[in-house]
Formats: C-alpha cells, sequence, structure tokens
C-alpha cells in the first residue's frame, strides 16, 4: 500500500511538473525571413516589420511573453526548428500535407492565393502554354517551389530557384527572369507598389492542389503545449479586436482570415 502511495506521489509530481513546464515559457523564438513585404522585411533602419511581425509580436504580448526573432533564410526554416534554432515559424508558412509529416502548426494565421508576376504587355498568363520556355523564378523551401518542380518544370518551363525573394525580383527587374511566383498578395503589395514593380503585373490566383492558401505558425513536431499556447494568443487576437486592426493596418479593408 505504501509503495502504491509512493507511485500516486510521484505521479502526481510529473503531472504537476508537466503543467508547469506547459506555462514556464518565457521567450518566444520565432523564425522569419524578411524578404516578404507586407508580411516581413525591414525597415530602413533594420528592424522588423510587417503583418506577421505585428501579429507575433501581439500573441507575445497577450501571453505576457518576450519576443525574439531569429533571420533565417526560408528554407533552413524547418531545418532550424529541428535544430532548436527557434521555437516557431511565423514567416508567411502555408500549411501543407507534406510539411505537416514533419512539423505542426498552429490555427491559421491568415490566407491567400499564389500568383504570377510578369512585365506589363509580355502575353505572359498563367496558362502554361504561354509560359513554356520562358524562366520563372521562385523561393526556396515554398510551395511554390513544390509547384514549379512538379509543374512547370514537366510543361518545359525553365525555373530557377533563389534564396530569398529579394533576389528573385531582382533577377526580375533585370531581365534574367520572365515571370516570378509567389504570395499574391505579397506581390500587389510588397513589390507592384514598390517604384521597381511599377512595369510590372499580377496574373490571376494559380489553381492547383499543390498551392494551399492556409498559412500558421510551424511547431516542432509532437510540441502540444506550444500549440495550445499558441492558438490561445491568436484566438485572444480575434476575440478582443487587435487582429482586426492590425489587418487593417497593413491590407485596409481586405480580410486574409479564411475564418471570417
Amino acid at each position: 500500500m505504501k509503495k502504491a502511495l509512493l507511485t500516486l506521489s510521484a505521479l502526481a509530481l510529473c503531472m504537476a511538473a508537466g503543467s508547469a513546464l506547459a506555462k514556464e515559457y518565457k521567450e518566444l523564438r520565432f523564425g522569419v525571413d524578411p524578404s516578404y513585404a507586407p508580411f516581413e522585411s525591414k525597415a530602413a533602419d533594420g528592424s522588423l516589420v510587417g503583418f506577421d511581425i505585428d501579429l507575433g509580436n501581439a500573441i507575445c504580448a497577450e501571453l505576457k511573453v518576450k519576443c525574439k526573432w531569429v533571420e533565417s533564410d526560408f528554407d533552413g526554416m524547418i531545418p532550424g526548428l529541428k535544430a532548436n534554432k527557434f521555437d516557431g515559424v511565423i514567416s508567411s508558412m502555408t500549411v501543407t500535407p507534406a510539411r505537416e509529416k514533419v512539423i505542426d502548426f498552429s490555427n491559421e494565421l491568415f490566407s491567400g492565393p499564389t500568383s504570377y508576376v510578369f512585365k506589363k504587355g509580355s502575353g505572359l498568363s498563367t496558362d502554361l502554354a504561354s509560359l513554356k520556355g520562358k524562366t520563372v523564378g521562385y523561393e526556396q523551401g515554398t510551395i511554390q517551389e513544390a509547384y514549379a518542380k512538379a509543374v512547370l518544370d514537366k510543361a518545359g518551363v525553365k525555373t530557377q530557384a533563389y534564396q530569398n525573394q529579394d533576389q528573385v525580383y531582382s533577377d526580375l527587374t533585370s531581365g534574367r527572369l520572365d515571370a516570378s511566383i509567389q504570395d499574391m498578395l505579397q506581390a500587389e503589395l510588397g513589390f507592384l507598389k514598390s517604384p521597381k514593380g511599377a512595369d510590372y503585373e499580377v496574373s490571376k490566383p494559380v489553381e492547383s492542389e499543390l498551392l494551399p492558401s492556409k498559412t500558421a505558425i510551424g511547431i516542432s513536431k509532437g510540441n502540444k503545449d506550444l500549440k495550445a499556447l499558441l492558438d490561445k494568443g491568436i484566438k485572444a487576437l480575434h476575440d478582443d479586436g487587435t487582429y482586426a486592426t492590425i489587418q487593417k493596418k497593413h491590407f485596409g479593408d481586405l480580410n486574409l482570415y479564411s475564418g471570417k
């Protein structure tokens, strides 16, 4: 009986320790690739700005923890999570079946389609025939890379990978690329509204099961405590109107959240 009581005591201690662990986050380290305005980029003074940045900071404020942003190329995000370089990824990361095999995700942050960018009057479109023989650039590690390899390469389109989105646009404007493929809102608000994007246009959305729209915070596989914590923070932002305020700041009357 005594042994049983000791076992129960030990179990209670373990459960208490587990509970304490779930509330132990004093700092959350978020991986980010700041080359994707208006979601995440750098201001002239080097500070991180954007929709994702504001959402991450607001989540941390709600949870009363410190936010630490860790910069990384996008294709290093999942390896970074596995290596414990950061606790989560807030960098316009789309939820895909392939990613869900290796990492977990919070509830939705926002949703958005994929599109091409090409020069006005180029005659290019989402029709693969118009892109055959042309060169299309994309950022490594993105859903657009998976689409490029699975669809564009097989359709006779030349594709080129880049470490970040800034490099994609640099080669697009220099003429080394005929088109680029990326998130539609990022293209419209982060590139077309810049001086370099004045002569370019965005295509209609590219329809494919390889291009899902929902993005979320990527976290290590099996980290249920952190998922619950982040989901709590995201819900609070919707409940108190903070999400709507941040969304309006960056996108005006556009609604990026599919839950509404």
